[in-house]
């Protein structure tokens, strides 16, 4: 990456990661490059080889997909995708130099530094798009290099299977999203008074917050803390039968 940022300059150029184990779809470069018109960082879709194999996985994926597509009805975004996933991953990044150079590159990390780039790249207030348009087929295997990885984590449901998995709380998840959007529209006009009164900080708090950040993606990402109670551990059936409900009460609310 550094030699990447090194031959295009830190201005104008863009940055795409993928895996040895994966395959991008032929359309990778077009649809990635179309969507990174848009934003700053590009996280594209990562479809697992085996996808008709694994049904644990298959829930735990779809379970993820529904919550932010619910984030997203609750707290749109004008650079989003139409058609959006979960992913945060290394096989399918892209993300333009001077916005790599600014982060100071991927977090030096046993694993997880994607999603640590695509979360600071929120807080510094870049436009992270996750696009299904942009696709990488990748491997299924339980034997990773990186420990915490995904083989880690398909060979740990293996062994253990779908009941001991445990999720944050979805209303947990809903609070924060719902703050996020109050947070973006009090941004413009400092008008923090309710939002104030609903993450029970002071506006004077909020103004110094707000000072500090560069538009409101970087307020909403810094400002709102946990749900009230923390962010609770769940089953993944309690947390499904939740989303469905909370899905059905958003989308109403929405029409």
């Amino acid at each position: 990456m550094a030699l990447g940022v090194a031959a295009l300059g830190r201005a104008g150029g863009v940055l795409m990661t993928t895996d040895a184990d994966s395959q991008p779809r032929a359309d990778w470069l077009h649809a990635t490059m179309a969507a990174i018109g848009m934003a700053d960082l590009v996280a594209g879709d990562v479809i697992r080889t085996d996808h008709e194999q694994h049904h644990a996985q298959d829930s735990i994926e779809q379970y993820y997909a529904q919550l932010y597509a619910l984030r997203r009805l609750i707290d749109p975004l004008a650079w989003e995708a139409p058609a959006t996933h979960h992913h945060a991953s290394g096989a399918n990044l892209a993300i333009r130099s001077e916005a790599y150079a600014a982060l100071g590159g991927f977090a030096l990390l046993a694993s997880g530094e994607d999603a640590r780039l695509v979360d600071d790249a929120a807080r510094l207030g870049l436009r992270v798009r996750r696009d299904a348009a942009s696709v990488v087929h990748t491997s299924a295997r339980r034997i990773g290099r990186a420990q915490g990885g995904l083989a880690t984590a398909l060979h740990m449901l293996d062994r253990m299977g779908l009941d001991a998995v445990r999720v944050t709380h979805p209303l947990d998840q809903v609070w924060q999203y719902r703050h996020h959007a109050l947070a973006r529209h009090s941004f413009p006009n400092s008008d923090f008074v309710a939002l104030a009164d609903a993450i029970r900080l002071t506006p004077d708090h909020l103004r110094g917050v707000a000072r500090d950040c560069p538009n409101a993606e970087a307020f909403a990402m810094r400002v709102v803390p946990e749900a009230p109670g923390g962010m609770r551990q769940v089953p993944l059936a309690m947390a499904e039968d939740t989303l469905r409900a909370l899905t059905h009460t958003v989308s109403v609310k929405a029409a």
